[in-house]
């Protein structure tokens, strides 16, 4: 019994680290991830949206957001966890079943998916974002809770498809709830739920059976914590509208070279 395990051990250790991405990729993806996980702490969304262009140089395009998946999961339910109460409860019951149903359609729309395919609707993706939120109109008066099962579907679909539906869930919020903290909380909750529909839908589909990508995003937890520690703290310090602002410069620069790439 002993030997057989001081004979398996080593073989175990030796599998998880031939797993592990190189010296040179773990430092370009944590420090992607620090910045993106920083973004996130700051405007509840964008993980996806700022790392996966550099992600794209280290890794699977297609094994980008199921990662993805599991690390926004332990970052937005650390939020939900200390601030539940906050959320808006009827909003939730409207946005959620739609945000089902549209993770359903982009999970599947992202397993069928070509990996060039895959690159180039992930680089117009993020471009188109970025512009609408720099130069977008803004709502003036508030949306008809009937809008709630669209936003809902688009923000389950792109989460499940390029991870990150947040912003279609803040678009809507922001015109529905007025206290700030209603809205972060309930969007965290959304984004949280959104994310294990997400990796459950992974999961039954055998994408988590690839050991590398596992331990991968073990990896970089730490770049996780990181991110949300510097984001919790920025928030203290900045205007969130001036932030989110420059973010979204950083954001359209790291699209346009994803698209060139793609190309």
């Amino acid at each position: 019994m002993l030997s057989t395990l001081s004979t398996a051990l080593p073989d175990t250790l030796a599998t998880l680290t031939a797993a592990l991405p190189t010296p040179g990729h773990w430092l370009l993806m944590s420090a992607a991830l620090v910045v993106a996980y920083v973004i996130f702490g700051v405007a509840g969304f964008g993980t996806a949206l700022v790392a996966s262009p550099i992600l794209a140089y280290a890794m699977p395009v297609a094994q980008i957001v199921p990662m993805l998946a599991l690390l926004d999961f332990g970052a937005a339910s650390g939020n939900v966890v200390r601030n539940a109460r906050a959320a808006d409860t009827d909003e939730l019951k409207r946005l959620v079943p739609a945000l089902v149903l549209g993770s359903l359609i982009g999970g599947a729309l992202l397993l069928h998916l070509r990996p060039d395919v895959l690159l180039r609707a992930l680089a117009w993706f993020v471009c188109a974002y970025a512009i609408f939120a720099l130069i977008g109109p803004r709502a003036k008066s508030r949306l008809s809770q009937a809008w709630a099962v669209p936003f809902g579907a688009l923000g389950g679909m792109f989460g499940a498809m390029f991870g990150s539906g947040g912003f279609v869930f803040a678009i809507y919020l922001t015109s529905r709830l007025e206290r700030v903290e209603a809205m972060r909380v309930t969007q965290a909750t959304l984004i949280s739920l959104s994310t294990l529909v997400r990796a459950t839908l992974f999961l039954f589909a055998g994408v988590y059976a690839d050991v590398s990508m596992l331990v991968t995003a073990v990896s970089l937890v730490p770049a996780m914590v990181v991110g949300m520690w510097v984001g919790k703290h920025i928030t203290l310090r900045l205007s969130r509208q001036q932030f989110v602002k420059a973010v979204n410069v950083v954001v359209l620069a790291a699209g346009i070279a994803l698209l060139i790439r793609s190309h």
